[in-house]
């Protein structure tokens, strides 16, 4: 195997690990909030609120996924459906007061954490490390057709 070979599978390991403390984590900053629940919500948050349709496309996930996931959310009173002001025949999901209040807590308690995980690392690496990511989801997602 060689170095790069040995690289992409260090870097597949260590992003399945990152994933996990991710998906465990999440329960831990707020009971009631996944992460996709708080991922679905980060993402309505910056766009202004979209289509449910919007969101499985955006997330290259299934729409009954993203179906379960937004009705949790609405039962929860985290989002709401709107009228598209542009096509009343489109209904638009729009954070709440209060999703806009869990979603604000959550995000101070994620950025809290990723701090201290970060912590000891010189300025260099953090710089390096954020451009790495950056470029590496910034790169076409061509795996959802396997």
């Amino acid at each position: 195997m060689s170095r790069a070979e040995a690289a992409v599978e260090t870097i597949q390991r260590e992003m399945t690990v990152f994933a996990r403390r991710a998906r465990a984590s999440a329960g831990r900053m707020h009971p009631e909030l996944s992460l996709v629940s708080y991922t679905l919500l980060g993402h309505l948050e910056e766009s202004g609120g979209c289509r449910a349709t919007d969101l499985a496309a955006h997330y290259a996930l299934d729409k009954s996924t993203v179906s379960r996931q937004v009705a949790a959310l609405e039962r929860a009173g985290l989002i709401e459906r709107r009228l598209d002001p542009e096509d009343h025949r489109v209904q638009v999901l729009q954070l709440t007061e209060a999703g806009q209040e869990i979603l604000g807590q959550v995000t101070l308690r994620r950025r809290a954490a990723v701090r201290e995980r970060l912590e000891g690392f010189p300025e260099e690496d953090l710089v390096r490390f954020a451009a790495y990511l950056e470029r590496y989801n910034a790169a076409p997602d061509d795996t959802t057709d396997r």
